[in-house]
């Protein structure tokens, strides 16, 4: 069910320049910010309050871009937004940010909750927004307003009211039960979305966050599926036996895009959802697979040995223009376009280790985030500034993993089971 808020009562006021982190620049020094427990005006509202803080400081502190202080060293709380802060308690600690709230019941079984970003050091409101909504619907409210703080911060989107689908596995390695699942990209809401009587891969979201294609097999035979997350109605686009990998929807969402073998030869293939037409784009001898649209739609990635070794390619949308971008050391694999259009993600492999990695689309620039016994299987974040992926080192569990560009903020993300194969959705609508 999409969330429905209603917006009221607090002034929006510009960002002020003070109050600014430009993620243009590379590695970035965490700005302090202090995330008082909001208010409350019962024992309930203020206990939701608390928890409201705390998911907004684990979504804030976990992207790399803000140290979020330890509210042991607060000197003054600030229970309602009537109450004024006084800035030189928290110019005291450092924090150029603060962040004030509360949560009060509105009589009808709903909540508001409102919020005011302050600018420590010049004592004035960034913005300041109130949110209306059921009761159970709390922490997206509080994803929602991570993400206004930090757009507001950054001048960017941000990416927290988001999910992400994945591969739930349980069982032993040689007879592994692969579950498609669901789950905020902070791991909590975890829930499975099909039985794993039959073997499920590489899931991918649509546009719009609401329809997921997948892989299954089914007596030995790939079929690819979608799934609407709401209803739950699961459609069969097709039998295809020569597919490894889900297709991707168009930026559109009425196209999907995927490899397929046919007469002992693997090419990329584009499918209209409307009229299930196959169109080939590619026409080589070589195995031609993993392609991702660009935002645009005007061009695809792709990975393929057409050169002798698997390495990273690039085409316009009708398969016309093919020009190789990954000359490093080592194979690559599974490109993937940013939805900024500005990189493209991949999977590296050189002397028996993984890499996951970014280069521009001409193939410049190429820079290494993380790597390990096996990282694979990068997807963005609606923003275009973090990934997840999945990470397995010698005798550890595997399980998922979120890394921004800069390299230096990776995070596991908490799962119930051993997990791989992840793809973040857009914003939720």
């Amino acid at each position: 069910m999409a969330l429905v808020l209603a917006s009221a009562g607090i002034t929006v006021a510009p960002a002020r320049a003070e109050l600014v982190i430009d993620i243009t620049r590379g590695v970035t020094e965490p700005m302090p910010i202090a995330i008082p427990d909001f208010g409350g005006s019962d024992a309930q509202s203020t206990g939701m309050g608390r928890d409201v803080a705390g998911v907004i400081a684990n979504d804030l502190g976990g992207s790399g871009l803000f140290r979020v202080l330890n509210k042991a060293a607060f000197i003054e709380s600030l229970p309602s937004l009537a109450t004024q802060p006084n800035f030189a308690n928290w110019r005291a600690l450092s924090a150029q940010g603060l962040v004030q709230g509360e949560v009060q019941p509105t009589g009808d079984g709903r909540l508001r909750v409102s919020f005011r970003l302050w600018d420590v050091a010049a004592g004035e409101q960034v913005v300041g927004r109130a949110l209306v909504t059921q009761s159970e619907n709390w922490r997206r409210v509080a994803h929602i307003i991570a993400d206004e703080i930090y757009k507001a911060i950054t001048g960017e989107g941000g990416y927290f009211d988001t999910r992400i689908v994945y591969i739930a596995e349980s069982g032993p390695k040689n007879d592994r039960t692969k579950r498609l699942a669901i789950m905020d990209q902070d791991g909590a809401n975890q829930r499975t979305l099909s039985t794993g009587e039959a073997m499920v891969l590489t899931p991918r979201f649509s546009p719009t966050a609401q329809e997921i294609t997948y892989l299954s097999y089914y007596n030995g035979v790939p079929r690819v599926y979608l799934f609407n997350i709401e209803s739950g109605r699961r459609e069969l686009l097709g039998d295809f036996p020569g597919m490894t990998f889900a297709p991707r929807f168009s930026p559109d969402g009425n196209k999907v895009i995927m490899s397929m073998a046919k007469d002992g030869n693997t090419e990329i293939y584009e499918m209209d959802l409307r009229t299930r037409k196959a169109t080939r784009l590619t026409n080589h001898p070589a195995i031609d697979t993993s392609p991702s649209y660009a935002p645009d739609a005007r061009q695809i990635t792709f990975n393929s040995d057409r050169g002798g070794s698997q390495q990273l390619y690039v085409m316009s949308a009708d398969g016309s223009g093919v020009q190789r971008i990954s000359f490093g050391d080592g194979s690559y694999a599974t490109p993937v376009w940013s939805p900024r259009g500005d990189l493209i993600a991949f999977t590296k492999m050189k002397g028996g280790r993984f890499f996951i990695g970014v280069m521009r689309p001409d193939g410049s620039g190429e820079k290494i985030l993380s790597e390990g016994f096996l990282v694979e299987g990068p997807s963005w974040a609606p923003n275009g500034r973090v990934l997840t992926y999945f990470r397995e080192e010698r005798g550890s569990r595997p399980g998922l993993y979120t890394i921004d560009l800069t390299g230096h903020a990776e995070r596991m993300i908490p799962t119930s089971t051993e997990a791989s194969d992840p793809a973040w959705s857009p914003l939720l609508p």
